[in-house]
């Protein structure tokens, strides 16, 4: 009956009631704020998990209300790979100790990434989909019902017109009254869950708020452990950090971040004031020598260079007019220059 009804309306063959503006404007509120969380809380999902392979296992998992096996994220899984091969070459070469220093790093990142993903799942993307399958599931159930009523009232409303008899007539009226009390009650039943979307946008104000912060300390730990990383770093020479010609001691470009990375970039290093390279340059304003430790292997890029091994000690002293960067360096009857961060004063 109700379908037959509803066709009629649709073609123009019936009486249709209407929902008030206020109601209408609602709905259409209502309708909205489900279309963009869906969008929102999935592009989110996206986000935190790329891989879409990933995020199926994790949906059946939840489904079946078990815990999804862990499995190392890409950030660690890079770290492994880097502190494997960093192992592989040699703590004690220049690039293996590189490799293995950026490989804890990455893993450290990838613990802050899982911390990342668990905070924003928990106060984010928790509340968006309670709202989709629990609010807006009773909001279109009743307005369901509310939909049913209306054609129900409609109905009657045309039964009424059709009566000729007195006592049809009667029978009518009072079914256009009985059904008019339940249109109008679950309207309002529908209006007062519509109205609690305002309730919902600022809940989710709450939430969004939450997500921001998780974010904010997510990149201000990764921040952070990459100035740490650079700075362990800053011992490397720059031909060893340089790729197409460019200095690793390239500053760093400015962040707009929160005061918890403020004090982490006035911390941030460069070779040149390394703790490594102050002591070299006091050697570089005197005429004197000094004996220095080889930190790494370094092999001579031309027959002005000295070789080095790492761990021997050799003699070091200044030229007028040299490179910043070197000094001379003599083992025995070679001699040659060498790059001063490879290079710890010995007392």
């Amino acid at each position: 009956m109700q379908r037959t009804k509803f066709t009629e309306e649709k073609l123009g063959q019936a009486e249709k009631t209407e929902l008030d503006a206020h109601l209408e404007n609602l709905l259409s509120k209502a309708e909205c704020t489900k279309l963009w969380t869906e969008k929102i809380m999935k592009q989110t999902e996206v986000l935190l998990q790329p891989n879409p392979n990933a995020r199926i296992e994790e949906f059946v998992y939840e489904k079946l209300d078990r815990k999804a096996p862990s499995r190392m994220n890409n950030p660690e899984l890079l770290g492994q790979y880097m502190t494997d091969a960093g192992n592989e070459f040699g703590p004690g070469t220049a690039y293996g100790n590189a490799l293995i220093k950026c490989g804890e790093t990455q893993k450290r990142i990838g613990a802050a990434d899982r911390e990342l993903i668990q905070t924003s799942a928990i106060n984010f993307l928790t509340p968006l989909r309670n709202f989709i399958e629990g609010d807006y599931k009773t909001i279109t159930k009743e307005r369901k019902l509310l939909q049913n009523k209306r054609l129900d009232l409609d109905a009657a409303k045309t039964r009424l017109k059709k009566a000729k008899v007195a006592e049809a007539r009667a029978a009518s009226e009072q079914e256009v009254r009985i059904t008019q009390s339940e249109f109008d009650r679950q309207a309002e039943i529908t209006r007062l869950l519509l109205e609690g979307i305002s309730s919902t946008h600022a809940h989710h104000l709450r939430c969004l708020n939450d997500f921001v912060e998780a974010q904010m300390t997510y990149y201000a730990q990764c921040y952070q452990y990459m100035l740490d990383l650079q700075k362990q770093l800053g011992s490397f020479p720059s031909t060893f950090l340089s790729n197409n010609n460019q200095s690793s001691t390239t500053p760093v470009q400015s962040v707009s971040s929160p005061s918890v990375l403020a004090s982490a970039s006035a911390s941030l290093p460069s070779v040149s004031n390394s703790m490594v390279t102050s002591g070299l340059s006091e050697l570089k304003s005197s005429s004197g020598s000094r004996k220095a430790r080889v930190l790494y292997d370094y092999d001579a890029a031309n027959s002005s260079e000295l070789s080095l091994l790492a761990d021997e000690v050799i003699t070091v002293y200044s030229i007028p007019g040299m490179d910043s960067d070197w000094l001379m360096g003599e083992r025995g009857n070679q001699k040659g220059k060498v790059p001063i961060t490879y290079l710890e004063l010995l007392n």
